[in-house]
């Protein structure tokens, strides 16, 4: 692969990256404005909840986000399993 090419690539790699985000984000906002999403730190890590459901736990705030996010599209509140993360008590 030229260097041409692997800096295209890495360019639309990002490009993507920045629109997914801002998509995110977007959504976040959205929830957020009408009161539909809580989250909070515990000892477990943030929980997040959308329409009073709760959908992720994890350690780091970003990926609580994304988590609730991902079981909000996919239909519903999946089960949700202890990561590699958790904390041990």
């Amino acid at each position: 692969m030229s260097t041409t090419s692997h800096e295209e690539v890495r360019a639309d790699a990002a490009k993507l990256a920045n629109e997914e985000d801002a998509f995110l984000w977007r959504w976040f906002c959205g929830l957020y404005d009408e009161g539909r999403i809580r989250w909070c730190k515990s000892a477990q890590g943030w929980l997040v909840s959308i329409d009073h459901k709760h959908l992720a736990t994890e350690h780091d705030f970003d990926a609580a986000i994304r988590m609730a996010r991902q079981r909000y599209f996919s239909g519903g509140r999946q089960r949700l399993e202890r990561s590699s993360q958790s904390v041990v008590r």
